[in-house]
């Protein structure tokens, strides 16, 4: 009951870490909790311990996925979230199945479940890694350095250790009792080891603070515009055409600052996903409209729109227009969401619900990462790489752009759909850390909020509020300095991956050395020494 009540609490303090509560300090404390509840439980008590607190974290901080579409989906996507956790505490709980909190086995274990979690099923759903409520905290600023993955790693392994200063203190306070009991006297307490694993803790709490997030380089002005729509929902763009002439008025609003002086003239104009919903290549009417408007900005426009293609499927599209040329540039939507935007095994899953047929054409996923190439009115060059929507999330994303050339990162987004929820705030928090990891500014347009402009050291400027008409203005520097994150790119999973295996492999060999030594037993043979083993369990 007790390892049962410790993974609850550490559920519930995990929602605590992520918008909108945003106590970051609380992701350390809550795994330290799930490390000592996890420990010794064995495999099959380690899942259901982690299911549990996966839960408890999962269902509350997704409930926005449920906010028009009902509980099925947000139930569902929760519970297959939670059984990665339920997957960890069955790992960890056999690799610690002595009773003693192993650190590092805990921090690998967790950062291996949050790779598969991102990878598996369709794709993967890597949305509130433990890195993504970390944007303020020293913790986050150690993305720059292994990326998501190395700022999980760090964090469960500062919560790990707390957790064995924790069991050393109970040991210590009891073994003190019977010292002193037997003695009839007080005998000191030892508090050398809990007090150096809370030391350790606390120097890779403040570690970060160390990483530089350096935010200087050539600037070029940029324009977000958040158009707004008619209502939020799943109908938000029941007037698609509405949804179009918002953008454009909010647009051609902010140009007449512009021209009269009071505002700086954008070097680039960007719109968020789905401003135009009527495919503006095919539509004539809204081709000349979005013409018309790059003609009075004088300046290039990225436009968040949908196509009608390829036959029979549709496609979440960037597209670039610039004065005099027209479209000059597109970016289809590399990773489609399964379930929103194309339904992965329709007739599998239509067995169960048929609102699967709400998704009537299934979205294409386009081939290559997006940079568009931008010269200003100085002469420097913007190269804007590419992320619709929830591909903020997926690390490896975000740092194809980079690699592709990227000197300035472009989020659109559409947050119509879920409301009045933490799901905005969420997503705008991913940007800003990604904004560390490569040290590249970030422009984070939503139709209807959150927008703002993000510097490379996560600051995110001109906040907007959900459901409003508002532009986000202002410079941002061009930066090409690579961050290590960018270089090391995947490794610091797959080193995570390995580490874990050899741990695996050892502790299967261990316990085959253990059963054989038994059967000797058996048989007459002493009774195996295990003492060395219990050391390597507390080192790790």
């Amino acid at each position: 009951m007790r390892r049962l009540l410790l993974s609850l609490i550490a559920g519930g303090l995990l929602c605590l870490a992520f918008p909108t509560f945003d106590v970051w300090v609380a992701a350390p404390v809550a795994l330290a909790l799930g490390a000592w509840a996890w420990a010794g439980a064995g495999a099959r008590r380690g899942f259901l311990l982690g299911l549990a607190g996966g839960l408890v974290f999962f269902v509350p901080t997704l409930s926005w996925s449920g906010i028009y579409v009902g509980s099925l989906p947000w139930i569902a996507l929760a519970t297959l979230q939670a059984l990665f956790l339920g997957a960890a505490g069955a790992l960890y709980g056999w690799l610690s199945r002595r009773g003693s909190v192993r650190p590092l086995a805990f921090a690998l274990v967790w950062v291996v479940a949050e790779g598969l979690r991102a990878r598996v099923p369709y794709g993967g759903f890597p949305w509130l890694k433990l890195a993504f409520g970390q944007a303020d905290s020293p913790f986050g600023r150690l993305v720059a350095l292994g990326g998501a993955p190395f700022v999980g790693f760090v964090i469960a392994l500062c919560g790990a250790l707390l957790a064995l200063a924790a069991q050393h203190a109970l040991t210590a306070v009891g073994a003190h009792r019977r010292s002193s009991t037997a003695a009839g006297t007080s005998v000191r307490m030892p508090w050398g080891r809990p007090a150096s694993l809370v030391a350790a803790a606390l120097v890779l709490g403040v570690a970060g603070l160390a990483v530089p997030l350096p935010t200087d380089g050539p600037s070029a002005q940029f324009l977000g515009v958040q158009g707004n729509v008619a209502r939020p929902g799943l109908d938000f763009n029941a007037e698609r055409r509405q949804v179009l002439d918002n953008h454009i008025a909010a647009t051609l609003t902010a140009q007449q600052d512009v021209d009269a002086g009071r505002a700086p003239v954008p070097d680039l104009v960007v719109w968020p996903e789905n401003a135009s919903d009527i495919d503006p290549l095919r539509n004539a009417d809204a081709k000349a409209l979005i013409l018309e408007t790059v003609d009075a900005l004088r300046r290039p426009l990225i436009v968040g729109g949908l196509l009608e293609e390829p036959a029979g499927f549709v496609s979440n599209v960037s597209l670039l227009f610039e004065p005099g040329k027209g479209n000059t540039d597109r970016y289809v939507k590399r990773h489609p969401v399964p379930f929103a935007e194309y339904i992965p095994n329709r007739p599998f899953w239509r067995i169960f619900s048929k609102e699967v047929d709400l998704v009537r054409q299934d979205f294409v996923a386009g081939p290559t990462p997006g940079v568009f190439r931008v010269t200003t009115s100085s002469g420097q060059q913007i190269r804007a790489g590419l992320a619709i929507c929830f591909e903020v999330a997926y690390d490896d994303i975000m740092r194809d752009a980079v690699q592709a050339g990227a000197n300035v990162l472009v989020v659109q987004t559409n947050n119509a759909t879920f409301g009045y929820t933490a799901e905005s705030p969420q997503q705008l928090a991913i940007s800003r850390l990604r904004a560390m990891e490569f040290g590249r500014s970030v422009v984070h347009v939503s139709t209807v909020g959150q927008s703002a402009l993000i510097t490379p050291d996560g600051t995110a400027h001109q906040v907007t509020s959900l459901f409003t008409q508002a532009v986000v203005r202002g410079a941002l520097p061009l930066r090409d300095a690579t961050t290590l994150a960018t270089r090391v790119g995947e490794a610091p999973e797959w080193v995570a991956a390995a580490a874990l295996l050899t741990m695996l492999a050892l502790g299967l060999r261990g316990g085959a050395r253990v059963r054989v030594g038994r059967v000797r037993r058996g048989g007459g043979a002493d009774e195996p020494d295990t003492t060395k083993d219990e050391d390597d369990d507390d080192a790790a």
